[in-house]
């Protein structure tokens, strides 16, 4: 039996080299432990938590900045009207 300690590793299968602290089997074979990270976050959850701050983020910088800048209420960034009339300047047909 191994002795795990708290790593974010864990042994999977025997070997031939042995790591500090391993014990030989009885009839002489050395066993290795080949250690595999676990990820505690899977890397699909990174890419979505990734993409999420980034929309929190342009929706918190449009946020400051329509209410700093454009002199506005912050919360009129949400308004569908807001951006409407946004593009419609952009189009130049105001």
């Amino acid at each position: 039996m191994t002795n795990i300690s708290r790593r974010r590793s864990v042994p999977t299968r025997t070997t031939e080299t042995q790591p500090k602290g391993e014990r030989s089997r009885s009839n002489g074979e050395q066993q290795e432990v080949r250690w595999v990270q676990i990820r505690l976050i899977p890397i699909w959850l990174r890419v979505v938590l990734v993409l999420i701050l980034v929309v929190v983020a342009a929706v918190v910088g449009a946020m400051v900045g329509y209410s700093v800048i454009g002199e506005g209420k912050a919360l009129d960034v949400l308004k569908v009207e807001t951006w409407q009339h946004i593009f419609d300047i952009m189009n130049g047909k105001e």
